[in-house]
């Protein structure tokens, strides 16, 4: 699961941390009366959990925000084999108001953000970093305790201690990655949320068949931007040696090196190879009018193009170090796809390379097709008040999860000509309108008005330039989710 991204989808959010402890507990409180321990600050509030610190508290008007540090067992079911520091942050708006847990499956923002359903539900925010993204590394790495249970774990851990400060509703959300991880959470854990908000989140059921991503680029978008794209990928092949040279001066410049995955060469042709793929997954039809035509352009401008989209320091060991442990679990559980792009003939000397050519041959890797399967397996029979958003034209949505018998108050929508970046704003009116009113109502905020008729569901925090803008800056790397 390679991957190109313009990290919009890094909702970048905040984990809080709970309280308790000493002579009043949140087992004390209630809904009916507030004891002494209520006044208390919610900053000591929480630093009084156990193994709670505070890095970083930084002022947002209408919140209090801080930047923590977790400690947390290298090994859910070993925790006496060694500890971690796991970075959080908190977005704190009222403990009587419900809490979403957003993770982005890599590493954590530290600047204050608003994921959708905390805009939608007015409420708090908790954002966790993954397990093995630096700094939330243990030192040394047993690479082995890097999976999707145990990284489950970490937010049960979290949101159990939690719980006893922001005692309401709570609901679990995430785009891309970080989609993926609020889905294995309710996996393992479903009786801790609420409810699933669940972006553009893949689902990688058979690593060994990938057919659906080569139907969906026969068929995306229109016929004349697929050709205009394909031709300059085929063109950047064509061109290798006069463009590999420049990327050579690039890389001698930079000090950019290619130990792990081996050679420049074989950087270069998984960049390239990742050019129609990052296109459509963060940019729009429109976009394609900004494309050259491939036969006319000068080699700088199919450089140019190939590195404004897929980016070449993406396959650097630069660009791969901060995700080596994405690599890992693409490798080991997650899968990654492999699409055939027959319009490059021969030229390929390599094809879509697997990951375990982007993480360091020092940390071993051994695949486990069962993971996927029982993810896969358990969503479509047992989800329960989860909603999945796939964006029409995002390749990752060519193999969603969906939904069966015995799933229940559970949805699945797809935002007619959205990327990667798709949300419920983006869905048509009444998806939008029925999404939104499930959110309220699984968060137990959903006013009269919505209960009797979803057409009147919207936000019920207004609409902040800097909580809640988009990010479109690309960033240059990889394909990920």
């Amino acid at each position: 699961m390679r991957k190109a991204l313009r990290w919009l989808l890094s909702l970048v959010l905040i984990i809080g941390t709970v309280a308790t402890a000493g002579a009043a507990t949140a087992a004390d409180r209630s809904a009916d009366h507030k004891p002494a321990a209520d006044t208390t600050d919610i900053k000591d509030r929480i630093l009084a959990i156990p193994g709670m610190s505070l890095i970083q508290e930084k002022p947002y008007e209408g919140y209090r925000y801080f930047v923590l540090n977790y400690t947390q067992p290298v090994d859910h079911r070993h925790p006496s084999k060694g500890t971690f520091q796991q970075r959080i942050t908190l977005l704190h708006k009222d403990t009587s108001r419900p809490t979403v847990f957003f993770t982005g499956g890599y590493n954590v923002s530290t600047n204050p953000s608003r994921s959708e359903p905390t805009r939608i539900i007015d409420g708090n925010q908790v954002s966790m970093e993954y397990r093995f993204f630096t700094p939330s590394r243990p030192q040394p790495a047993d690479w082995s305790k890097l999976d999707i249970w145990q990284a489950a774990s970490d937010q049960h851990r979290i949101f159990s201690a939690l719980k006893q400060i922001y005692p309401k509703k709570w609901l679990s959300t995430g785009g891309s990655k970080g989609g993926m991880t609020a889905t294995y959470f309710e996996r393992f854990y479903p009786r801790d949320m609420d409810g699933v908000v669940a972006y553009v989140a893949p689902n990688d059921v058979v690593n060994t068949e990938d057919s659906a991503y080569d139907r969906f680029f026969e068929r995306v978008g229109t016929k004349e931007c697929r050709d205009k794209l394909n031709a300059v990928q085929r063109e950047a092949l064509v061109r290798r040696e006069p463009l590999e040279k420049t990327y050579q001066e690039w890389a001698d410049a930079t000090g950019a090196t290619f130990t792990t995955v081996g050679t420049l060469d074989k950087a270069y042709e998984a960049v390239v190879l990742d050019f129609v793929w990052a296109f459509w997954q963060y940019s729009l039809l429109s976009d394609c009018e900004f494309i050259p035509v491939a036969a006319t352009a000068s080699d700088q401008e199919i450089y140019d193009t190939i590195d404004a989209i897929s980016g070449f320091s993406a396959y650097t060991d630069q660009g791969l170090e901060t995700y080596t442990p994405y690599y890992y679990q693409a490798g080991t559980q997650l899968g990654s796809p492999d699409i055939k792009q027959p319009h490059l003939g021969n030229l390929s000397r390599y094809g879509y390379q697997p990951p375990r050519n982007f993480v360091p041959r020092s940390i071993p890797m051994k695949f486990d097709p069962s993971t996927m399967r029982d993810v896969d397996t358990w969503v479509r029979h047992h989800a329960n008040q989860m909603l999945f958003v796939y964006g029409q034209n995002d390749p990752w949505g060519a193999e969603p999860f969906r939904l069966d018998r015995g799933a229940r108050d559970s949805y699945v929508y797809v935002a007619p000509g959205a990327n990667h970046g798709a949300n419920v704003a983006a869905l048509v009116p009444d998806e939008q309108a029925k999404a939104t009113a499930r959110i309220l109502e699984w968060a137990g905020v959903a006013p009269a008005a919505v209960q009797q008729d979803a057409a009147k569901a919207k936000p019920l925090a207004p609409f902040n330039t800097k909580l809640d803008r988009q990010k479109t800056e690309r960033e240059q790397h990889t394909l990920r989710p």
